[in-house]
């Protein structure tokens, strides 16, 4: 089983495909022959941007099979899968690569002297979407047996984790969690010749980036360490999450692998 090599179409399910390291990843995949189930939520003004990855995922000569829903929604997500799953049906195909990129929460401090702090629902709420919702989406993933041996699953993380920053409080507390479900996700999962590992990106301009107070400071910390005075680019990570599909790497799992540039061993 281990090393095991599935011979259909292979598909990546993509939650966040329509921007950031999402976007890249999909992109990268299709060059290398993959088709491309992407989950997205955006409104009129930001939706070119799905349409192009799809557009860049299809002049690739691939599938892709996007669907603009929230993708923390149970019923949703069910629904969801059930459309993945018909569609598969019809050509033999499996999901071989899931990969996680949901940045959707609460950059509110948890005790300040002034202005608000962050709420219950809103802990919640960040707790659900960043970290959690993984869960539940291999749940789904697996009931419906769209993935086979050999399959691979990503989760986005950050420093943040185990760095503390202001504002960041709530989502580091939800990246720690990920990078947990990550880690018993790979115990449970290794039977099956199913790999789950944790990506840790360095500091990349995206939107989800731009919307953290200090966001300036990261950047220019990040280029201050950088040997090529340079940010992590969302491509760098997309190409390394398609190479991270081979299935030579069967036996690699559990980890945080981290695509930085060396930007976290540097002091």
């Amino acid at each position: 089983m281990f090393g095991e090599v599935f011979k259909g179409p292979r598909w990546a399910l993509i939650l966040g495909v329509s921007s950031g390291f999402g976007a890249s990843a999909a992109i990268a995949l299709a060059k290398d022959g993959w088709n491309i189930a992407g989950v997205h939520l955006d409104r009129r003004a930001t939706l070119p941007n799905a349409e192009a990855v799809k557009a860049a995922v299809e002049a690739e000569g691939r599938e892709a099979l996007f669907f603009n829903s929230n993708a923390a929604d149970p019923d949703k997500r069910a629904a969801v899968c059930d459309q993945i799953a018909a569609h598969l049906a019809e050509g033999g195909g499996k999901v071989q690569c899931l990969m996680h990129s949901l940045a959707f929460g609460s950059l509110l401090p948890f005790v300040a002297s002034e202005g608000k702090t962050v709420t219950r629902k809103q802990m919640d709420m960040t707790l659900d979407v960043m970290a959690n919702s993984l869960v539940y989406w291999v749940q789904d993933v697996m009931t419906r047996e769209l993935m086979a041996s050999g399959g691979r699953i990503f989760a986005m993380t950050s420093s943040g984790a185990r760095q503390i920053s202001p504002s960041y409080g709530v989502v580091s507390a939800a990246k720690s969690a990920l990078e947990s479900h990550i880690r018993q996700l790979a115990y449970e999962l290794l039977p099956l010749g199913i790999t789950a590992n944790s990506i840790c990106a360095g500091v990349t301009k995206t939107a989800a980036l731009l919307k953290i107070p200090g966001h300036e400071v990261l950047i220019g910390k990040s280029v201050a360490k950088s040997p090529i005075d340079r940010l992590t680019e969302t491509d760098d990570v997309g190409g390394a999450i398609a190479a991270l599909c081979d299935p030579r790497l069967y036996w690699m799992t559990g980890n945080v692998l981290g695509i930085h540039g060396g930007e976290e061993i540097i002091g």
